[in-house]
């Protein structure tokens, strides 16, 4: 690195940090009327000054390299140097890397030869995509459209407000250093890229709804892959969405149509839920009905056949004996006709008709009961 860059635009003998930014090691600036000053003039100076630093107003040879070995030595005591726990020490000599310094207190050549930066790496810091929070963070300032509208896979436009959080690579802060001359530039320019490539793979549909998280998941890992190809010495620790919807002129007949949409898939599910519970119970009670039939068929078979059995054996003992046969298949016929009638006697005379008297009836019917004076209350 130029010497001109790091003393602060006084060149190489320029006073780092001084209030003369101009002036040469020897104390004198750059004449009014713009003639370079005389060397011998300067020397002679310097003489008288570094007399009244020696005793006696005289200095000999032994009392110089005294004295330069002095301000060699004060020289070399600057080069210490304190790294706190969240800094690193970026060590250079003559402009070119060196090494990289921990925690503690630590030595490098001083200035002019060399030089230290401290970088901070566990400071998060924050690159905004899509819109501007206020100088206080807690609000939103403005939007920026020409970053947040992408196009998606189904050709439709999203609307997309995110941060990156990223914070300098403790293992490699000098590519940090040396590499990225604008850190949030750059990092903006990665993050956007990495969303349009990541929301151009994916329909409008998921983005809002379900893959979110994984779209951010993404785009970290691009941008983290991109960033390490580039050399940037940079960690990103998370991609946050803040706001995924579509553009405002439109936002209102988009949420008009996924109304009808999840409206449309309440109905289904509703009618999956009916024809979840009808189809059982058709097939049920189809089943119930075969099952009936089934039953009845085998109930009409089984009495068939014990008709027929019954049938064949009553047949068998009228072969044996006819007459007594029909005598009892006649009586017990008589039986079940006239076992549930009211019976009237007939003289075979015909001089009267005499009622029959159910007498089992009679005995199981309960007496009513009968008064104290008229014992007789009773049946007649």
């Amino acid at each position: 690195m130029p010497w001109s860059n790091q003393s602060g635009g006084g060149g190489p003998w320029g006073q780092r940090g001084g209030s003369g930014g101009g002036k040469s090691p020897w104390g004198s600036g750059p004449q009014g009327n713009g003639t370079p000053p005389d060397l011998e003039d300067i020397l002679r100076r310097s003489q008288d000054r570094l007399k009244d630093f020696i005793p006696g107003g005289s200095m000999g040879g032994r009392g110089l390299i005294i004295l330069v070995l002095g301000v060699i030595a004060v020289w070399l005591l600057t080069g210490f140097y304190t790294v706190r726990p969240n800094e690193v020490g970026i060590n250079m000599i003559f402009g070119r890397y060196t090494r990289t310094s921990g925690e503690g207190l630590r030595y490098n050549f001083p200035y002019p030869i060399g030089r230290v930066i401290k970088p901070n790496v566990t400071a998060q810091q924050r690159v905004e995509v899509g819109y501007r929070s206020t100088p206080t963070g807690q609000g939103r300032a403005r939007d920026v459209i020409e970053e947040s509208l992408m196009l998606t896979a189904d050709e439709n436009i999203v609307d997309i407000d995110f941060d990156a959080v990223w914070q300098i690579n403790p293992a490699r802060p000098q590519d940090y250093v040396f590499n990225l001359q604008n850190p949030d530039g750059t990092i903006k320019s990665v993050a956007e890229s990495a969303m349009r490539e990541v929301i151009g793979r994916r329909n409008i549909q998921a983005i809002l709804t379900t893959e979110q998280a994984s779209v951010a998941q993404e785009v970290r890992q691009i941008m983290q892959e991109a960033l390490d190809a580039y050399g940037a010495g940079v960690l990103i620790n998370v991609v946050q969405l803040q706001a995924v919807q579509p553009p405002s002129e439109v936002r209102q007949a988009f949420f008009d149509v996924n109304a009808a949409q999840q409206d449309a898939v309440r109905v289904q599910n509703e009618a999956g839920a009916f024809a979840s519970r009808v189809v059982p119970e058709a097939r049920g009670e189809a089943s119930r009905t075969v099952q009936q039939a089934e039953a009845y068929r085998e109930q009409s078979v089984a009495d068939a056949t014990g008709q027929a059995a019954r049938f064949r054996q009553v047949y068998e003992e009228y072969r044996k004996a006819p007459d007594i046969s029909r005598e009892r298949i006649f009586l017990e016929t008589m039986e079940r006709v006239f076992g549930g009638l009211e019976k009237i006697i007939v003289d075979q005379n015909g001089q009267g008709v005499v009622p029959f008297l159910p007498l089992n009836q009679q005995i199981q019917r309960p007496q009513p009961q009968g008064n104290a004076a008229n014992p007789q209350g009773a049946t007649r």
